[in-house]
């Protein structure tokens, strides 16, 4: 029997060099950037927080031990944060999970390091177990608005991801959000460079993952025109 949705926890990959956000990145790990008058993971933790979230497993590389020092375990923020580092080489968004496995367990949800996503993690987390795939993908209807999209998704299926090779039937975009089983990593090499995606098109290749449609828009802090969006965007929200 499957795990209740409110007790997976959430792989947050934050390793990256965010050379885009170059120079705020030089000394500050992009998680930290500050965002409407604090760290960004700060609002992270919120959202994750008010969805029953509490377990969190960041994967750091880069400047990582400067989240350490200021989050520690999370205790003072009321969740529970454990840390899986790189190591001495860069391993890539799906290597970072593989290094994570054992302290991520059967089932968990993945978060971008730079993603903030206000929505219904419970309703994608119980689709997901219901589902009985090794993945999930939530997708959004971009239509190239905010980023190239790179998924078609037709009839409530995932029917193409692809990042490199688009296509004009391509409207849907990898919203950030995804949910795993730990054997969807079992056919992938530990401690080496692997991307994400590769694994998730893997596993749309065998018909195991699972596409759950948002409607919500997504923000991220990739980019310094999606950092002063967010940043204006939360300025405007009433303090709770």
């Amino acid at each position: 029997m499957s795990p209740p949705s409110a007790v997976l926890p959430v792989a947050i990959l934050a390793g990256g060099l965010a050379t885009r956000l170059r120079p705020i990145t030089e000394k500050v790990p992009k998680i930290l950037i500050e965002v409407a008058g604090e760290p960004f993971f700060s609002h992270q933790i919120r959202l994750l927080k008010q969805a029953g979230l509490t377990r969190l497993v960041l994967c750091v590389g880069y400047l990582g031990e400067k989240v350490v020092e200021l989050y520690g375990d999370g205790s003072k923020w009321g969740v529970h944060i454990e840390y899986a580092f790189d190591g001495p080489k860069l391993l890539g968004t799906g290597g970072a999970l593989i290094q994570a496995l054992p302290k991520l367990g059967d089932a968990f949800y993945v978060l971008y390091g730079d993603s903030y996503l206000p929505v219904d993690y419970q309703a994608v987390g119980r689709f997901f177990l219901g589902s009985g795939k090794l993945g999930l993908m939530t997708v959004y209807e971009n239509a190239e608005l905010y980023d190239a999209s790179n998924v078609r998704f037709e009839a409530g299926a995932i029917r193409v991801y692809d990042k490199k090779h688009r296509v004009p039937q391509m409207r849907h975009i990898d919203y950030g959000l995804g949910v795993f089983r730990a054997a969807a990593f079992r056919d992938f090499p530990r401690d080496n460079l692997v991307d994400l995606a590769t694994v998730q098109q893997s596993l749309l290749a065998r018909g195991e993952l699972a596409g759950y449609e948002m409607h919500q828009r997504f923000y991220e802090i990739g980019s310094h025109a999606g950092l002063a969006e967010l940043d204006a965007l939360l300025r405007a929200q009433p303090k709770e």
